[in-house]
């Protein structure tokens, strides 16, 4: 079994910051890509940011800037810095990995970090 725990959403003003945390663990063989997305209530899930096993990093139009995606490979940890956070960052974040489980291959999320935005 494989699991994806995320941490660190919250509440902050907005221009504020957060960093977002996700740990993978279980029978990982390896990981091919990771990644964050987003949704809000009543709207499509939205790609945050993503990084692939050679470090090629992808950034939604929303992230670009402001957000910096990062990993230690070694522990398997994925985060996402988040600055000048805006109102319409509020949303639950959702950590996923590409990866190989034993001879699978497949697609695995965490269970979503809310972030808000607000004053």
């Amino acid at each position: 079994q494989v699991q994806l725990v995320e941490s660190g959403g919250g509440l902050v003003q907005p221009g504020g910051s957060l960093r977002l945390s996700c740990v993978a663990s279980g029978n990982i063989v390896s990981i091919n890509a990771m990644g964050w997305y987003r949704r809000v209530s009543g709207k499509q899930r939205e790609l945050v940011a993503s990084i692939t096993r050679y470090g090629t990093i992808n950034y939604g139009d929303s992230a670009r800037g402001r957000f910096t995606i990062s990993r230690d490979i070694s522990k398997a940890i994925l985060y996402l810095q988040m600055n000048s956070l805006e109102p319409d960052d509020a949303a639950v974040y959702y950590c996923y990995a590409d990866l190989w489980s034993g001879a699978d291959r497949g697609n695995y999320w965490g269970q979503g970090t809310q972030v808000t935005v607000s004053s």
